[in-house]
């Protein structure tokens, strides 16, 4: 059985290929693919070649577990129905809609313990953001604000606009969102999630600053979210961070280095710096929580915003280079690039 996936062959050139499939193992399925969705941050970022060569590409997720060495497929958002079923499986599988990390594929086999249902009250489009509203509900159970708390984001895209979503529902004392693009800045405030500012504007960010460390409550923000997956954007998150306040790192550079002011603020203010990556759950919370209930509590959240609404670009598997140059372009009115299969 042959099937057509994206292989990333070279920085900046992706094409779709024929691929085989294996025999449909006793406890595996077949998924007929609907749609799949370019993450604008981590797949931008491999469709560039700024990924780092030393490491595996996500060692939780087993299609993803090799390493980044060229050609390879990436991608973990692809929805879906089952068309047939192992031996093993029980048939009533067959015609469910459902959700798995795998790249991007129009046909995909896969063991049905990896298969996620999607709700019967969501569609496929909504069901793609998955990943990162997981992600963002790491951010903020990795942040633990308490009510009343100043916080800010750097970085309105995706992950970054249901950070918001989530934060606004804890009672936020203030929450201010930071993009250099207008129209996302524009969507924020049209969703009433919070103030926003462009960072990349001198006069706006010191106008900023000068208002936080005015305030005779709390000087400057309690907690600080980097999400924009700018590394410059963690000197200006220092500068706002109040004393004793935290740094949510949730940002994957991959190769892109920038320096570091750790000389001033950093230290006279007692920042924390904390790393957050949706792979693993915190310590502090491993007792109560796992990734099961995770992605349950993902669902619900998803009910609640419905996010498909975010999806600004549809391209079909033939055009793949095309999608992922306008997804890592970061262009104005571009916020969600997925592929639909027709």
């Amino acid at each position: 059985m042959k099937s057509l996936a994206v292989v990333h062959i070279g920085p900046g050139k992706a094409e779709p290929r024929e691929i085989s499939l294996e025999t449909l193992g006793s406890k595996e399925v077949l998924i007929q693919t609907l749609c799949s969705a370019i993450s604008p941050g981590t797949e931008s970022m491999i469709y560039r070649g700024h990924m780092p060569r030393e490491i595996d590409g996500d060692v939780s997720i087993r299609n993803l577990d090799g390493r980044l060495e060229y050609p390879f497929s990436y991608g973990y958002t692809l929805s879906g129905k089952i068309t047939e079923c192992g031996k093993e499986v029980d048939s009533s599988w067959i015609g469910r809609s459902v959700f798995v990390f795998h790249p991007h594929q129009d046909q995909v086999i896969v063991p049905v313990v990896e298969c996620l249902p999607i709700p019967a009250d969501l569609n496929h489009y909504d069901a793609l953001f998955l990943p990162n509203m997981e992600s963002a509900l790491n951010f903020v159970m990795d942040a633990n604000p308490v009510i009343g708390s100043r916080v800010m984001v750097f970085g309105l895209g995706i992950v970054g606009l249901l950070t918001c979503e989530l934060l606004s529902r804890q009672g936020p004392d203030r929450l201010i969102g930071l993009d250099p693009l207008a129209d996302r800045r524009q969507r924020a405030l049209n969703s009433s999630l919070c103030d926003v500012a462009d960072p990349s504007d001198t006069g706006q960010w010191q106008s900023l600053i000068n208002e936080l460390f005015n305030n005779s409550n709390a000087q400057g923000v309690d907690i600080v979210f980097e999400l924009s997956g700018n590394m410059q954007a963690l000197n200006q998150a220092i500068e706002a961070t109040g004393f004793d306040g935290t740094i949510l790192l949730g940002s994957w550079y991959g190769t892109r280095s920038h320096a570091l002011d750790l000389g001033g603020h950093f230290h006279r203010r007692r920042i924390n710096i904390v790393s957050s990556q949706v792979s693993t759950l915190s310590p502090s919370l491993s007792g109560r929580w796992n990734k099961q209930r995770r992605i349950a509590l993902a669902w619900d959240m998803i009910r609640a915003i419905r996010p498909a609404s975010l999806i600004t670009h549809r391209f079909q598997l033939q055009d793949c280079d095309r999608a992922f140059e306008v997804a890592s372009q970061r262009l104005e009115n571009c916020l969600q690039v997925i592929f639909e299969y027709s």
